[in-house]
Protein backbone atom coordinates (compact mmCIF):
# COMPACT_ATOMS: atom_id res chain seq x y z
CA UNK A 1 0.00 0.00 0.00
CA UNK A 2 1.06 3.55 -0.68
CA UNK A 3 -0.27 6.79 0.80
CA UNK A 4 -2.41 9.18 -1.17
CA UNK A 5 -0.72 12.20 -2.72
CA UNK A 6 0.14 15.04 -0.32
CA UNK A 7 2.22 18.22 -0.16
CA UNK A 8 5.15 18.17 2.25
CA UNK A 9 6.54 20.90 4.50
CA UNK A 10 9.50 20.70 6.89
CA UNK A 11 9.44 23.76 9.18
CA UNK A 12 12.44 24.52 11.39
CA UNK A 13 10.63 26.58 14.04
CA UNK A 14 7.49 26.18 16.13
CA UNK A 15 6.17 29.46 14.75
CA UNK A 16 6.47 28.19 11.18
CA UNK A 17 4.72 24.92 12.05
CA UNK A 18 1.86 26.73 13.82
CA UNK A 19 1.50 29.07 10.84
CA UNK A 20 1.20 26.10 8.48
CA UNK A 21 -1.42 24.50 10.72
CA UNK A 22 -3.38 27.76 10.84
CA UNK A 23 -3.28 27.98 7.05
CA UNK A 24 -4.26 24.39 6.25
CA UNK A 25 -6.33 23.34 9.30
CA UNK A 26 -8.15 20.02 8.91
CA UNK A 27 -6.25 19.22 5.72
CA UNK A 28 -2.88 19.00 7.51
CA UNK A 29 -1.26 16.36 9.70
CA UNK A 30 1.83 16.61 11.89
CA UNK A 31 4.45 13.90 11.47
CA UNK A 32 7.34 13.33 13.89
CA UNK A 33 8.34 9.73 14.63
CA UNK A 34 5.70 8.47 12.20
CA UNK A 35 5.19 5.19 14.09
CA UNK A 36 1.40 5.66 14.16
CA UNK A 37 0.78 7.97 11.20
CA UNK A 38 2.77 6.14 8.51
CA UNK A 39 0.72 2.90 8.76
CA UNK A 40 -2.48 4.98 8.64
CA UNK A 41 -1.20 6.75 5.52
CA UNK A 42 -0.16 3.51 3.85
CA UNK A 43 -3.58 1.94 4.44
CA UNK A 44 -5.22 5.25 3.46
CA UNK A 45 -7.05 5.41 6.75
CA UNK A 46 -5.67 8.94 6.87
CA UNK A 47 -5.41 11.02 3.71
CA UNK A 48 -4.15 14.50 4.58
CA UNK A 49 -3.45 16.92 1.77
CA UNK A 50 -0.59 18.44 3.75
CA UNK A 51 2.08 16.70 5.80
CA UNK A 52 4.05 18.89 8.24
CA UNK A 53 7.29 17.23 9.34
CA UNK A 54 8.48 18.74 12.64
CA UNK A 55 11.67 16.67 12.97
CA UNK A 56 13.82 19.69 12.15
CA UNK A 57 12.44 21.74 15.06
CA UNK A 58 15.30 20.99 17.44
CA UNK A 59 13.80 23.18 20.18
CA UNK A 60 11.07 20.56 20.76
CA UNK A 61 13.48 17.86 21.96
CA UNK A 62 14.46 18.23 25.63
CA UNK A 63 14.04 17.01 29.19
CA UNK A 64 14.49 19.71 31.83
CA UNK A 65 13.61 20.27 35.46
CA UNK A 66 10.89 22.84 36.06
CA UNK A 67 9.64 23.61 39.54
CA UNK A 68 8.74 20.32 41.18
CA UNK A 69 8.58 18.44 37.94
CA UNK A 70 10.03 17.68 34.51
CA UNK A 71 9.25 19.37 31.20
CA UNK A 72 9.53 16.99 28.27
CA UNK A 73 9.50 18.34 24.73
CA UNK A 74 7.09 16.86 22.23
CA UNK A 75 9.90 15.66 19.93
CA UNK A 76 11.75 13.74 22.66
CA UNK A 77 12.19 10.11 21.59
CA UNK A 78 10.85 7.21 23.65
CA UNK A 79 14.35 5.77 23.92
CA UNK A 80 15.67 9.04 25.36
CA UNK A 81 13.04 8.99 28.12
CA UNK A 82 13.70 5.31 28.81
CA UNK A 83 17.40 5.93 29.47
CA UNK A 84 17.41 9.50 30.79
CA UNK A 85 19.22 9.65 34.18
CA UNK A 86 17.07 12.66 35.08
CA UNK A 87 13.81 10.81 34.40
CA UNK A 88 15.06 7.72 36.19
CA UNK A 89 15.94 9.80 39.25
CA UNK A 90 12.90 12.10 39.39
CA UNK A 91 10.08 10.12 37.77
CA UNK A 92 11.19 6.49 37.38
CA UNK A 93 7.73 5.17 36.53
CA UNK A 94 7.83 7.13 33.26
CA UNK A 95 11.21 5.67 32.35
CA UNK A 96 10.04 2.18 33.29
CA UNK A 97 6.83 2.43 31.25
CA UNK A 98 8.82 3.39 28.15
CA UNK A 99 10.35 -0.08 27.90
CA UNK A 100 6.89 -1.54 27.18
CA UNK A 101 6.40 0.59 24.06
CA UNK A 102 6.63 -1.57 20.95
CA UNK A 103 10.15 -2.69 20.05
CA UNK A 104 13.54 -0.99 20.02
CA UNK A 105 13.16 0.37 16.50
CA UNK A 106 9.84 1.96 17.45
CA UNK A 107 11.27 3.49 20.64
CA UNK A 108 14.20 4.92 18.68
CA UNK A 109 11.86 6.85 16.37
CA UNK A 110 8.61 7.33 18.30
CA UNK A 111 8.14 10.63 20.14
CA UNK A 112 6.65 11.55 23.50
CA UNK A 113 4.38 14.17 21.94
CA UNK A 114 3.30 11.79 19.21
CA UNK A 115 2.20 9.20 21.76
CA UNK A 116 0.16 11.79 23.69
CA UNK A 117 -1.38 13.35 20.57
CA UNK A 118 -2.28 9.98 19.02
CA UNK A 119 -4.07 9.07 22.27
CA UNK A 120 -4.25 5.34 21.80
CA UNK A 121 -6.13 4.07 24.88
CA UNK A 122 -3.56 1.26 25.26
CA UNK A 123 -0.53 3.56 25.05
CA UNK A 124 1.84 3.76 28.01
CA UNK A 125 2.77 7.45 28.14
CA UNK A 126 -0.81 8.83 28.19
CA UNK A 127 -1.58 6.44 31.07
CA UNK A 128 1.40 7.54 33.15
CA UNK A 129 0.76 11.23 32.48
CA UNK A 130 -2.86 10.73 33.60
CA UNK A 131 -1.78 8.94 36.78
CA UNK A 132 0.81 11.58 37.63
CA UNK A 133 -1.55 14.47 36.95
CA UNK A 134 0.73 15.97 34.31
CA UNK A 135 -0.13 18.92 32.11
CA UNK A 136 0.18 19.43 28.36
CA UNK A 137 1.11 22.70 26.67
CA UNK A 138 -0.36 23.33 23.21
CA UNK A 139 0.17 26.32 20.95
CA UNK A 140 -1.95 27.70 18.15
CA UNK A 141 -2.20 30.91 16.17
CA UNK A 142 -4.33 32.45 18.93
CA UNK A 143 -1.92 31.57 21.76
CA UNK A 144 -1.14 28.80 24.23
CA UNK A 145 -3.30 26.50 26.37
CA UNK A 146 -2.36 24.32 29.31
CA UNK A 147 -4.54 21.21 29.67
CA UNK A 148 -4.93 18.64 32.43
CA UNK A 149 -5.17 14.97 31.36
CA UNK A 150 -8.94 14.96 31.94
CA UNK A 151 -9.21 17.81 29.43
CA UNK A 152 -6.59 16.66 26.93
CA UNK A 153 -7.55 12.99 26.49
CA UNK A 154 -11.12 12.82 25.16
CA UNK A 155 -11.74 9.31 23.78
CA UNK A 156 -10.35 6.71 21.39
CA UNK A 157 -7.58 8.38 19.36
CA UNK A 158 -9.11 11.76 20.21
CA UNK A 159 -7.66 14.70 22.12
CA UNK A 160 -8.67 18.30 22.75
CA UNK A 161 -6.07 19.50 20.23
CA UNK A 162 -7.60 21.82 17.65
CA UNK A 163 -6.57 21.27 14.00
CA UNK A 164 -4.55 24.50 14.17
CA UNK A 165 -2.71 23.60 17.40
CA UNK A 166 0.65 21.95 18.01
CA UNK A 167 1.56 19.99 21.14
CA UNK A 168 4.70 21.63 22.53
CA UNK A 169 5.50 19.76 25.73
CA UNK A 170 4.16 17.96 28.77
CA UNK A 171 5.02 18.66 32.39
CA UNK A 172 4.99 15.79 34.87
CA UNK A 173 5.58 16.11 38.63
CA UNK A 174 8.54 14.44 40.26
CA UNK A 175 7.61 11.75 42.75
CA UNK A 176 7.19 12.96 46.32
CA UNK A 177 9.22 11.52 49.18
CA UNK A 178 8.08 8.12 50.44
CA UNK A 179 6.20 7.50 47.20
CA UNK A 180 6.17 4.09 45.58
CA UNK A 181 5.02 3.31 42.07
CA UNK A 182 3.75 0.34 40.13
CA UNK A 183 3.20 -0.14 36.41
CA UNK A 184 1.70 -3.34 35.03
CA UNK A 185 0.27 -4.20 31.66
CA UNK A 186 -0.94 -7.32 29.91
CA UNK A 187 -0.18 -7.87 26.25
CA UNK A 188 -0.61 -11.00 24.15
CA UNK A 189 2.97 -10.73 22.88
CA UNK A 190 5.93 -8.57 23.84
CA UNK A 191 5.73 -5.25 22.02
CA UNK A 192 2.03 -5.50 21.16
CA UNK A 193 -0.71 -3.24 22.48
CA UNK A 194 -1.85 -3.73 26.05
CA UNK A 195 -5.19 -5.39 26.67
CA UNK A 196 -5.16 -3.64 30.03
CA UNK A 197 -2.61 -1.47 31.85
CA UNK A 198 -2.48 0.13 35.29
CA UNK A 199 -0.25 2.80 36.80
CA UNK A 200 -0.37 3.24 40.59
CA UNK A 201 1.32 5.63 43.03
CA UNK A 202 1.17 5.37 46.83
CA UNK A 203 2.68 7.90 49.26
CA UNK A 204 3.14 6.92 52.92
CA UNK A 205 3.64 9.19 55.92
CA UNK A 206 6.20 8.42 58.63
CA UNK A 207 3.69 6.12 60.38
CA UNK A 208 3.07 4.05 57.27
CA UNK A 209 -0.37 5.55 56.57
CA UNK A 210 -1.29 6.34 52.97
CA UNK A 211 -1.29 10.13 52.61
CA UNK A 212 -1.89 10.10 48.85
CA UNK A 213 -2.77 7.59 46.14
CA UNK A 214 -3.12 7.95 42.39
CA UNK A 215 -4.30 5.11 40.17
CA UNK A 216 -5.01 5.21 36.44
CA UNK A 217 -6.35 2.56 34.08
CA UNK A 218 -5.60 2.17 30.38
CA UNK A 219 -6.43 -0.32 27.64
CA UNK A 220 -9.89 -1.22 28.91
CA UNK A 221 -11.19 2.35 28.62
CA UNK A 222 -11.66 4.83 25.73
CA UNK A 223 -9.00 7.10 27.29
CA UNK A 224 -6.77 6.80 30.37
CA UNK A 225 -8.85 7.43 33.47
CA UNK A 226 -8.19 7.91 37.17
CA UNK A 227 -9.89 5.47 39.54
CA UNK A 228 -10.94 8.06 42.13
CA UNK A 229 -12.90 5.72 44.42
CA UNK A 230 -9.98 3.32 44.51
CA UNK A 231 -7.73 6.18 45.55
CA UNK A 232 -10.15 7.34 48.23
CA UNK A 233 -10.37 3.92 49.87
CA UNK A 234 -6.59 3.97 50.43
CA UNK A 235 -6.10 7.54 51.62
CA UNK A 236 -5.81 7.88 55.39
CA UNK A 237 -5.46 4.13 55.83
CA UNK A 238 -2.56 1.78 56.50
CA UNK A 239 -2.47 -0.39 53.34
CA UNK A 240 -3.06 -4.09 53.87
CA UNK A 241 -3.41 -6.86 51.32
CA UNK A 242 -7.17 -6.78 51.86
CA UNK A 243 -7.34 -3.02 51.37
CA UNK A 244 -5.20 -3.15 48.23
CA UNK A 245 -7.50 -5.85 46.83
CA UNK A 246 -10.52 -3.69 47.59
CA UNK A 247 -8.92 -0.76 45.77
CA UNK A 248 -8.22 -3.05 42.79
CA UNK A 249 -11.92 -3.96 42.62
CA UNK A 250 -12.77 -0.27 42.40
CA UNK A 251 -10.31 0.09 39.53
CA UNK A 252 -12.12 -2.64 37.58
CA UNK A 253 -15.40 -0.77 38.05
CA UNK A 254 -14.18 2.20 35.99
CA UNK A 255 -13.31 -0.07 33.05
CA UNK A 256 -15.36 0.26 29.86
CA UNK A 257 -14.03 -2.76 27.98
CA UNK A 258 -15.15 -3.93 24.57
CA UNK A 259 -14.87 -7.37 23.02
CA UNK A 260 -12.67 -7.92 19.96
CA UNK A 261 -10.57 -10.65 18.36
CA UNK A 262 -7.98 -10.36 21.14
CA UNK A 263 -10.15 -10.63 24.26
CA UNK A 264 -13.71 -10.38 25.52
CA UNK A 265 -14.96 -7.45 27.55
CA UNK A 266 -15.44 -9.74 30.55
CA UNK A 267 -11.82 -10.90 30.36
CA UNK A 268 -10.51 -7.34 30.13
CA UNK A 269 -12.54 -6.25 33.15
CA UNK A 270 -11.27 -9.23 35.16
CA UNK A 271 -7.69 -8.47 34.16
CA UNK A 272 -8.14 -4.82 35.12
CA UNK A 273 -8.63 -5.97 38.71
CA UNK A 274 -5.76 -8.46 38.58
CA UNK A 275 -3.24 -5.99 37.15
CA UNK A 276 -4.45 -3.18 39.39
CA UNK A 277 -3.79 -5.38 42.41
CA UNK A 278 -0.30 -6.20 41.16
CA UNK A 279 0.51 -2.54 40.41
CA UNK A 280 -0.76 -1.48 43.83
CA UNK A 281 1.32 -4.12 45.58
CA UNK A 282 4.39 -2.96 43.67
CA UNK A 283 3.68 0.66 44.60
CA UNK A 284 3.18 -0.17 48.28
CA UNK A 285 6.36 -2.25 48.44
CA UNK A 286 8.42 0.56 46.90
CA UNK A 287 6.80 3.11 49.24
CA UNK A 288 7.76 0.98 52.25
CA UNK A 289 11.37 0.78 51.07
CA UNK A 290 11.44 4.58 50.57
CA UNK A 291 10.33 5.36 54.15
Amino acid sequence: MKPAEFDYFAPTTVEEAVSLLAEHGDHAKIIAGGQSLIPLLNFRLACPRILIDINRIESLSYITESGEGLCIGALTRHRTIEHSPLVQAKCPVLSYAARFIGHLAIRNRGTFGGSLAHADPAAEFPLVVAALGGRTLVRGASGERVLDPEEFFVSYLTTALEPSELLIQAWVPTLAERTGWGFREQALLEGTFALVAVCALITLDHQGVCSDARIALGGAVPAPVRAIKAEECLQGERPTEKLLSEAARHVALVAEPVSDVHASSEYRRAMAEVYARRALKDAYARACRAR
